[in-house]
């Protein structure tokens, strides 16, 4: 029975689409010093760890005397205390032993980071993680980054290391992932089948872990979440055998491997599919009535209420967690078709196509895969490094609140206001900061929009800018007198006030008019200066000064002249209305005078003759 469970398997795993597209997804790497090496070089990304996808580590080589493989524990100790406070990028050759074993014993030494050196010259591979159970234990507690350098990088830097130069490296991940938009785009490859040791193990814990978080993030709008299942199909030879139909359904087209890997107890790898479809389904119910997230509450719910250990992993239990999610039973049933029927299924035959890479995606061909923008994620299956990756998939400045949460990120403004300009008055800043690091952007405030280049100036610009600081001009009171350098006619800019000069932002000073000779300056004028302007008055009570044209003139000249202009305009007046009611009595007589002579030609009148003896006058 072993033997035909190998023989199955085997055939199973090579009864897939010939996928071909295997991406190694990359992350920058600076060789900062020496000067001899210094520029990028591309890394490839292992498959377990944590990268820090969004950020950077900068720390320095190592490159172990002893032991320089990686595959025993270190006698000595890396941690940065010891080697001048830098975070240590521990240099290690490939081969020996598993890629997740050199960087387990890193860690144990106080690594930050692993480099693996390659040991031939080929292009970037992905360094997987083993399939052993015991070392499958170690792989889950590493939380380091590790990276595969090629090897032309790696013979440089022990170059470099065996003649005594220091080496210090910068590792970036904040372009692992494209950042297009406010939204991110994801999908989650799993497994419904919950006794496949370390792997479903890790899945079930990190669906318990994520669902709040996904959940958040689903309602706020900012993600779109779709889960995925492999399936596999049964190769034509083998489609009539007793395994195959105990694995498979719809006619062998779609399979899974035995829970227990034994025929003859357990749950059979149909039981696998049938469940995998209907989580597919319920996440199709539960879009359609808008409330995709549901999917995370029936997964969990299903993995505590429903496992295989307790033999409840049955469609009876599944369909009561469906019912006490308030989702239609008989919808998911509708959508889960006839397992028996040997036809397509539209659901699970779109799962199989989906497994195919497209555009910068790769193949899906392993369990758990997480893909983010159409990027395979590289790492631990964990809710704080899935986290930091998902967060590092939105453009810039669109980051959602909990990914600017503490724990999550750094907030960069904290420190020396980023770099960034910083208004200390109002308290505002062009400090922005993102899950990346921060941006500096003038920012808008109470309607009005700073403009500048954000880290030497941020300037108040349009309408209502002097009501913000005073759109940063010079102002100043005294008294009940306040002078500004902020016109609310101009978009932009200073100018000081008549009265005063300077640059209107820092300052603007008082002219004195007397002093400087530029006003007050008639033979019987007397000048004070005052604040923002002058006091100009005449030698004598009975002068009067006229501002306008900067002179003295006699009261009681004034007075006559304002007399006889009266007179003038008195007269003047009394003429025009005298014209007026001529004017009016001339026209009145006229118009009766028209008005008779043509009621004369319609109707007789007594006087008919008086008029025409009238209009003969007239003429």
């Amino acid at each position: 029975m072993r033997a035909g469970l190998a023989i199955l398997l085997f055939a199973l795993a090579m009864a897939v689409p010939a996928w071909g597209k295997f991406l190694v997804e990359t992350s920058s790497l600076t060789v900062t010093s020496p000067d001899s090496l210094k520029g990028s070089y591309d890394s490839a990304i292992g498959n377990f760890g944590v990268p820090q996808y969004g950020g950077t580590l900068a720390g320095t080589v190592i490159y172990p005397l002893k032991g320089a493989d990686g595959c025993i524990p270190f006698a000595e100790s890396f941690k940065p205390s010891k080697n001048g406070g830098r975070p240590v990028f521990l240099l290690l050759d490939r081969g020996g032993c598993y890629f997740a074993l050199k960087a387990w014993n890193a860690q144990l030494a106080g690594a930050a980071a692993v480099l693996v050196a390659d040991n031939k010259v080929e292009t970037l591979i992905t360094m997987d993680t083993p399939d052993e159970g015991k070392l499958s234990e170690l792989v889950a507690n590493i939380t380091i980054p590790s990276a595969l350098i090629e090897k032309k990088l790696g013979d440089k830097l022990k170059g470099a290391l065996s003649s005594e130069e220091m080496v210090t490296i910068n590792l970036d991940w904040r372009e692992s992932l494209p950042h297009p938009d406010e939204r991110v785009e994801y999908e989650f490859w799993t497994n419904s089948n919950d006794e496949c040791g370390p792997k479903c193990d890790a899945q079930v814990e990190f669906k318990s872990n994520f669902k709040g978080v996904a959940q958040l993030l689903e309602k706020g709008g900012y993600t779109q979440f779709t889960p995925h299942y492999i399936t596999w199909y049964c190769p034509t030879a083998f489609i009539d055998s007793k395994q195959c139909k105990s694995q498979c359904i719809n006619g062998g087209r779609y399979c899974a491997p035995d829970p227990e890997q034994d025929f003859t107890t357990g749950y059979d790898g149909k039981d696998v599919v049938l469940e995998n479809l209907r989580q597919l389904c319920v996440f199709k119910v539960a879009k359609e009535a808008q409330r995709p997230w549901v999917w995370w509450d029936y997964v969990t719910d299903f993995q505590i209420r429903c496992p295989m250990k307790e033999k409840l992993y049955n469609s009876e239990c599944a369909e009561k967690v469906i019912t006490s999610l308030s989702l239609k039973l008989e919808d998911v049933r509708t959508c889960m078709g006839d397992p028996e029927a040997n036809a397509d299924n539209p659901l699970l035959k779109a799962e199989q196509d989906a497994q195919v890479g497209t555009g910068t995606r790769g193949d899906v061909t392993i369990l758990p895969t997480l893909i983010i923008n159409q990027r395979q994620y590289r790492g631990k299956l964990d809710k704080g490094g899935v986290m930091k990756a998902i967060c590092s998939g939105f453009e810039e400045t669109t980051d959602p609140p909990v990914c600017l949460s503490e724990g999550v990120e750094t907030n960069e403004c904290l420190v020396n206001n980023g770099g960034c300009w910083k208004n200390p008055n109002l308290n505002i800043t062009a400090c922005k900061d993102t899950f990346r690091g921060r941006v500096c952007h003038c920012p808008l405030v109470n309607g009005v929009q700073f403009q500048g280049d954000g880290y030497t100036s941020c300037e108040a610009m349009g309408l209502g800018r002097c009501k913000v600081d005073n759109g940063g001009c010079w102002h100043e009171t005294r008294g009940d007198v306040t002078f500004s350098a902020c016109l609310d006619s101009e978009v932009k800019g200073c100018q000081c006030p008549e009265g005063f000069r300077g640059n209107g932002v820092d300052s603007c000073v008082d002219i004195d008019e007397c002093k400087e000779r530029t006003k007050c300056q008639c033979a019987d004028c007397h000048c004070d200066n005052t604040w923002g302007g002058y006091d100009c008055h005449c030698s004598s009570d009975d002068l009067l000064y006229m501002r306008e044209h900067d002179t003295c003139i006699s009261k009681l000249i004034s007075l006559v002249g304002w007399v006889v202009s009266f007179i003038v305009l008195a007269g003047m007046a009394v003429l025009a209305v005298g014209g007026y009611v001529i004017y009016k009595y001339r026209l009145r007589s006229y118009m009766d005078s028209e008005i008779r002579a043509i009621m004369a030609q319609y109707m007789p009148l007594d006087s008919s003759n008086d008029i025409n003896q009238h209009l003969q006058e007239e003429a």
